[in-house]
């Protein structure tokens, strides 16, 4: 059998394996397409004056053997057996295969060893590889990243700052399955306001998607703003959601504020089916310790516990903490709207820094919230216009189709 020699094949392979950080079949397999598109172009430039070009599939029946211990390749044929031979290329002739063997019959297909013997087709053919490998490695690299990483989405990944891409930070991730690392992008949507990049510096980031395999650049799209990270982070010190003692029902986070002048906040809602089990005490720890865990590691940003209740208007009342709340009236339970009376010197605390407060809480909730001072609430002069609404009282209506990316809704459940 014809070979087409390729010295020090053996050698090139480990060390390109070793170079991309893929295994030396991942490595194989790039050779072995980019060896066949090689030959396909070494093809088509000797029919160049051929009036009838080969199609787009002409040699997908068409494969590369390596050879390492003899450092060299081989191009492999899969061919039709007929009785009249059409296209030599795909076709041979039942009475040359009968010569070999006599069982063989017209719809058998054999593979047969079509490797050109042509000192140029080699030099040729390392040529045109050459390019194509490059491309082949990285499509390699990228499948198995995605194979790799398509079950952590959603998971909490230790990341490390490489370098800076325009608005963008690249970080190397590992999966925690030992091997090497990969890079990913935190785009500055999702990178906390408080957080210092610096090279080298690490950080738990939570994997929010991981892209198709044909883009260019990294793959992983990982963020710091998710709420999904609060949930890990809780789950890490609080050793009673480990163990599903304590549940976390909800969160809304707004890790990007609006406005500059407001900080970053987030409310969990926790519960528990257990009666002697404090599930905002065991969030928060003894002396604030387990919840200062969390704040540490979000770089200072202020988390709210509070406790879920299957009753609407309670969940209202304890999403608004820390303001203390007078009453809660569901005044339309259909489209979830409901009205919240506070004191006066708690308006301020219930709506928070430019509505923060309690636009966090009705994302935690689901419920449009509207806020008034019960000291000037008059339920007969409800119906005024909003002009005559004096001044002193706030109405302020959160739709709940503007709820942000990252709010998590677990499914409810009703206590025993």
């Amino acid at each position: 059998m014809s070979l087409v020699s390729l010295p020090g094949l053996k050698e090139m392979i480990d060390e390109i394996s070793r170079g991309h950080n893929l295994p030396k079949s991942a490595v194989q397999e790039a050779l072995r397409e980019a060896l066949i598109k090689g030959y396909e172009r070494y093809r088509r430039s000797q029919q160049m004056n051929n009036r009838q070009p080969f199609s787009d599939d002409y040699f997908e029946n068409f494969e590369v053997e390596l050879d390492t211990e003899e450092e060299g390749f081989r191009i492999l044929s899969k061919k039709l057996i007929v009785e009249e031979i059409a296209n030599t290329d795909h076709h041979i002739a039942l009475k040359e295969v009968q010569e070999v063997t006599s069982e063989a019959q017209v719809g058998d297909s054999v593979v047969l060893d079509v490797t050109p013997d042509q000192k140029e087709f080699g030099r040729m053919a390392a040529i045109q590889t050459k390019q194509v490998l490059l491309q082949k490695l990285r499509d390699q690299q990228r499948k198995i990243i995605q194979e790799e990483f398509q079950d952590l989405e959603g998971t909490v990944l230790q990341a490390r700052v490489l370098r800076f891409e325009r608005q963008s930070i690249i970080m190397a991730v590992t999966s925690g399955y030992g091997q090497p690392e990969v890079e990913a992008e935190l785009p500055k949507r999702e990178q906390l306001p408080n957080d210092n990049y610096r090279a080298n510096a690490t950080f738990r980031v939570f994997l929010k998607k991981v892209r198709d395999g044909s883009n260019r650049g990294p793959q992983l799209i990982v963020s710091r703003a998710a709420a999904g990270l609060v949930v890990y982070l809780f789950a890490n010190e609080v050793p009673e959601i480990e163990d599903e003692v304590v549940r976390i029902v909800a969160v809304a986070r707004e890790a990007n504020p609006p406005s500059r002048y407001v900080g970053p906040r987030t409310k969990i809602a926790v519960d528990t089916l257990e009666r002697d089990v404090d599930p905002v005490g065991a969030c928060i720890g003894a002396r604030g310790s387990r919840i200062q865990a969390v704040v540490n590691e979000l770089r200072g940003e202020k988390i709210d516990a509070i406790r879920w209740s299957p009753d609407p208007a309670t969940y209202i009342a304890n999403a608004l903490s820390p303001a203390q709340v007078e009453q809660t009236l569901l005044i339309n339970p259909e489209e979830r709207q409901a009205l919240v009376l506070v004191a006066e010197n708690q308006l301020s605390l219930a709506i928070g820094k430019e509505g923060q407060n309690v636009r966090l809480a009705a994302r935690l909730t689901g419920w449009k919230i509207d806020i008034k001072d019960a000291a000037k609430y008059n339920p007969q002069t409800e119906e005024q216009k909003p002009e005559e609404v004096p001044l002193g009282e706030v109405d302020l209506v959160l739709e709940e189709e503007q709820k942000g990316d990252e709010e998590i809704k677990l499914e409810t459940r009703e206590e025993e």
